[in-house]
């Protein structure tokens, strides 16, 4: 079932919760793990055993696994895989971003029932002219898969670039994304919006209605549930993640299980 379908049926007065997979090497060493692709592989499959039944959606960081190389690329294309067939949606947080075929080419890894790491959802980045994303989101649609749209990041380096202008930079990203939706009469497109900045979260919910809105930033970033939850009357459009916060209550699945009821 597509991505847009599977979290449209969540609770409507529930905020969309995510289990975030990041084998960071602080982490790894606190559960007593190899800071190694299989130590990684051994993390990721703890949290997704903690996840199940628990929630919708699981997202692995790329880069935690990358760092190891095609020994961490074969380890992530295991946990994407056990992950959907325990009925987990898989967030690829890969934030790809490159022009034409290039791009088309990252696409072909992400997405599709031929691609070799196939997710339901992965984030991008537009800063290279929305107009890139283009091969990305076409393929997307024909694989029912969601793409995240990084608009306004948590991080506050983002600020200068994506605060510019007037509109702001961000702004007419979000407009991109209504605008594309509008054409191609589907559900596809959602944004990234940091939880850090509630008054922009807000303003991303109210200007994509129908969209999903990825919000990092809560707990190790700073950012509390409270800041987010009365901000539509639809939360189940707010999806907020939990990685490292989450993963220091491990490495007993059953620590992680009760840790998950604080949301």
């Amino acid at each position: 079932m597509p991505f847009y379908e599977v979290l449209s049926k969540t609770a409507l007065n529930n905020i969309t919760v995510c289990v975030g997979i990041d084998p960071t090497p602080d982490t790894l060493s606190a559960w007593g793990l190899e800071d190694t692709a299989n130590g990684a592989r051994k993390f990721a499959l703890t949290m997704l055993e903690a996840a199940e039944n628990k929630v919708v959606v699981v997202k692995p960081q790329v880069a935690y696994f990358e760092r190891f190389g095609a020994a961490g690329y074969a380890a992530l294309t295991d946990v994407i895989k056990e992950a959907r067939q325990m009925g987990l949606m898989v967030l690829a947080d890969a934030k790809r971003g490159d022009i034409g075929p290039t791009f088309d080419a990252y696409a072909m890894a992400w997405l599709g029932n031929n691609a070799p790491m196939q997710v339901d959802a992965i984030t991008v980045t537009p800063y290279l002219g929305f107009a890139s994303l283009e091969p990305l989101l076409v393929r997307a649609h024909d694989a029912g898969a969601y793409v995240f749209v990084v608009a306004r990041s948590s991080n506050p380096e983002g600020t200068l670039l994506q605060e510019h202008g007037s509109p702001k930079v961000w702004h007419g990203i979000l407009d991109e994304i209504a605008t594309w939706e509008q054409i191609h009469g589907n559900k596809t497109l959602g944004a990234v919006v940091g939880a850090t900045v509630p008054i922009d979260l807000k303003y991303a919910l109210a200007r994509l209605p129908n969209a999903f809105i990825l919000a990092p930033g809560i707990g190790h970033q700073g950012a509390a549930l409270d800041d987010v939850s009365t901000l539509t009357s639809s939360p189940n459009r707010i999806i907020v993640s939990s990685s490292r916060a989450l993963a220091a209550y491990g490495p007993k699945v059953s620590d992680i299980r009760s840790a998950l009821h604080q949301f």
